[in-house]
């Protein structure tokens, strides 16, 4: 049981890099390939922020109907695998479509636009759940749980940062050999989707799910949908930690493109910047396991706040100098991916409390959450961002030297002042409100082996 522990962890691990790749080219630089490269003007751009925003809040309260949907689903491929494999290969599909230039402007391009995107964020969702929801299932071990869930966040993240760092210096290579930016764009988009494909491939062929585990439960309502939520006190707790987090997050990440091209003045800068936070990032979740055994989560998440708040200060005052804002962002970026972690792994204990309390397992139901507050988040975020770069005057300059100095600090402040705030407000949610600790969690197992709706050892003994 030991090497099909391990071979799960690295199959289900490698599966996130291309899903991460997809959904930063999405979330980061969707915005930018409309407004930079397309160049669309003011009073389309403003419909576009709308249907953003609309389509990614209604994507969100749809992600409980996925994880209703997901735990009913009952095939000989198991009730997760179907969904994974469903929504990978659509979602791909319209991945390209949105980085497709059909030549169309003015509301022609809204309707369809609005169409393709509200599609994707249907079929990444069913993606999403199922994969993520997937991993509580794999074990009951608090400690093999944060294994699996810090090396699925390393692949993610390896994922992401591939993005953020070569989307730059490909994308201008691409336009180089192609001729135009906006065919390097769905090039660029084209290969992000190959390799999610291939990625998820791995999971679907390498994880092997425990069968005969928990107690078979009956069939999800959409009522018992709403009690799983609402009647899990942790639950809440943690979902509006999360969102709090994520807002904050993908404020900030999203700006990255703007400030080096805008305010920084050198838009090559931002891929030597992305390396550099993505292997911060990745060294944070590398040693993540040495320190959760050594330190509660409580104190760990105490740090890593300690470390972002230190991070947004000096990035906030710092000069346009890369040694500066190199600094901050190592500082902003290693604080986050403890915090990453974190919230995954308090998610997945929420489970074992839902089911103690409730005396119903929904994997897919609670972990519904972390999509839709990503989701909500990413809604915020690309409102704050859409709503910036009109205001401010960037969507319509052409170089650095177009923009007004009032028009930068708007777009600094709405980069760190704003998710400074979201994240400070996050911690203070959790300190205040979350109480399952190891002990707790030990406890709750214990029981619900005792009742029989654990109805072995454990998952991996």
């Amino acid at each position: 049981m030991v090497e099909s522990y391990k071979k799960n962890r690295l199959t289900f691990g490698l599966g996130t890099i291309g899903r991460d790749m997809v959904y930063a080219l999405i979330s980061m630089y969707l915005m930018f390939y409309l407004t930079d490269v397309l160049e669309l003007p003011n009073e389309i751009m403003w419909w576009v922020t709308g249907i953003i925003l609309f389509a990614r809040i209604f994507d969100a309260f749809n992600d409980p109907v996925m994880g209703v949907i997901v735990d009913n689903t009952r095939t000989r491929f198991g009730k997760f695998k179907p969904w994974i494999a469903f929504g990978t290969l659509t979602s791909g599909l319209f991945t390209v479509l949105l980085f497709t230039d059909f030549g169309l402007r003015s509301h022609s391009f809204v309707f369809i636009f609005a169409i393709i995107y509200l599609f994707w964020g249907i079929t990444y969702t069913a993606n999403d759940i199922s994969y993520w929801s997937m991993m509580p299932s794999l074990t009951t071990k608090q400690h093999e749980r944060e294994e699996i869930g810090a090396f699925a966040r390393i692949c993610a993240n390896v994922g992401l940062f591939a993005v953020v760092a070569g989307i730059v210096p490909l994308t201008m290579a691409l336009e180089g050999a192609l001729g135009s930016l906006k065919t390097a764009y769905f090039v660029f988009a084209i290969g992000v989707v190959v390799v999610m494909w291939a990625g998820q491939a791995v999971t679907l062929f390498g994880v092997v799910e425990p069968k005969n585990v928990f107690k078979l439960e009956e069939a999800t309502t959409l009522k018992g949908m709403i009690r799983a939520i609402f009647k899990n006190d942790q639950l809440l707790v943690t979902a509006i930690s999360m969102a709090l987090f994520m807002i904050g997050y993908t404020t900030t990440a999203s700006f990255g493109l703007y400030f080096f091209k805008y305010a920084y003045g050198d838009e090559g800068m931002y891929a030597l910047f992305a390396l550099i936070l993505g292997v911060s990032q990745i060294i944070a979740l590398i040693v993540f396991p040495f320190f959760s055994k050594r330190f509660t989560r409580k104190s760990l998440y105490t740090v890593a706040t300690l470390f972002v708040v230190a991070g947004y200060v000096i990035f906030f005052f710092s000069p346009m100098n890369m040694i500066f804002i190199g600094l901050s962002g190592i500082l902003l970026f290693l604080g986050q991916a403890f915090i990453q972690i974190l919230m995954l792994l308090f998610l997945a204990d929420t489970i074992e409390y839902g089911q103690w309390k409730l005396n119903k397992r929904n994997e897919s139901v609670t972990f519904s959450i972390q999509p839709f507050i990503n989701k909500m988040g990413g809604a915020v975020a690309s409102g704050i961002v859409g709503v910036t770069v009109i205001l401010s005057g960037i969507n319509e300059a052409n170089h650095a030297s177009d923009v007004t100095a009032e028009g930068l600090l708007m777009m600094k402040s709405a980069m760190l002042i704003i998710p400074l705030i979201c994240i400070l407000a996050g911690y203070l949610v959790y300190r205040a409100n979350y109480k399952i600790d190891r002990v707790m969690y030990e406890q709750i197992l214990m029981e619900l082996k005792a009742r029989g709706d654990i109805q072995v050892g454990d998952l991996n003994d």
